[in-house]
Parts: C-alpha cells; structure tokens; sequence
C-alpha cells in the first residue's frame, strides 16, 4: 500500500501549516486540527486526531535539533479517512519505528498497522497489550499512534522524514 501524501492531488482537500520547533507548536497544532475538523465537518475520531498529531509534533520538536520549522500536513482522502503528516529535518525514522517487526500491532514503513483483537493473545499467558503499570513513561506516543490509527509509519522526505497516520471515515 503507498505511503499517503496528504497533499497530494489524490486528497479532496489539504492544508499545511509551519509550526515553530518550539513547545508552543504542540497546542497550537491541536487546535489546528480541531478547527479544522470542525469547519469541514469531516467525520473522524476528532480526539483522536488531535492526541496523535499532537504526539508526532511533540516528537519532532523533543527529538530534532535545529530551530527550522515543523510542517504539519493534514487532508481528506477520497476515501474519507484522514491524513496527518508531521514533518521535521532529521532524517532518522522515529527509533520506536525503525524496526516494525518488534512491535505487536507494528507500525510499517509503508504498510498497514497490523491490529489484533481484544483479547488476543502472543504466547500462552502472555497478554497482547502490555500491562499500562509496566510501560515507561516514554515512548507511550507512538504506542498511542499504533492504538489508535488506522495506518502509520514514516516516510523520507528530501529534507528530512514525515510521520504519518490515517483515521477512518466515520466515527466523531
């Protein structure tokens, strides 16, 4: 499956945005994405929408030396879902997803997010999701954009990388 663009001439709309590489880039990315929601009436998970985008920002602005602005790129697809990119100047993929197959429910390059059942199980006794008590205090973003996306990954750029995530049609 390809890696989506949201700005691509594929989406019915788009928009991009620079947001300073600062803290400040994290509220201010929200509320673009609420607003936005908002005004199109585009029917998604509109929490969801926000958490995630504000996880991909948070981490570009934690995670990205240098002081060049942060490009978030949202947009509707033809399909209905909705498209995030995050995009910063380190070309480095996110370290929780360089390596997709050391993840239950990995996050692809260029690929689906695999999802299992509630419930399901890895191993005899051994619990899917790991247990909320035992997870470090970092790193619970990208298992947020796992969770709670449809499709995930990251993709080079030419000057840098973008993260990215879909939400389904549907739910708001």
């Amino acid at each position: 499956m390809p890696v989506p663009d949201p700005a691509s001439a594929s989406a019915i709309a788009s928009w991009r945005f620079a947001l300073p590489h600062t803290p400040v880039a994290v509220p201010l990315a929200r509320a673009l994405v609420r607003n936005t929601l908002a005004d199109t009436g585009t029917p998604v998970d509109r929490h969801a929408a926000e958490l995630l985008t504000a996880e991909l920002v948070a981490n570009a602005v934690q995670h990205t030396d240098g002081d060049e602005p942060i490009e978030l790129a949202m947009g509707l697809a033809p399909t209905g879902e909705w498209q995030v990119e995050v995009h910063d100047r380190d070309p480095s993929p996110p370290a929780a997803l360089r390596d997709p197959a050391a993840h239950s429910g990995a996050v692809a390059q260029n690929g689906p997010v695999a999802q299992s059942e509630p419930g399901a199980q890895d191993g005899p006794g051994t619990p899917s999701a790991p247990d909320p008590r035992e997870v470090p205090e970092r790193g619970r973003g990208l298992q947020l954009l796992r969770t709670l996306s449809a499709e995930a990954g990251y993709r080079p750029t030419p000057e840098g990388k973008a993260v990215w995530f879909t939400l389904p049609a549907g739910a708001r």
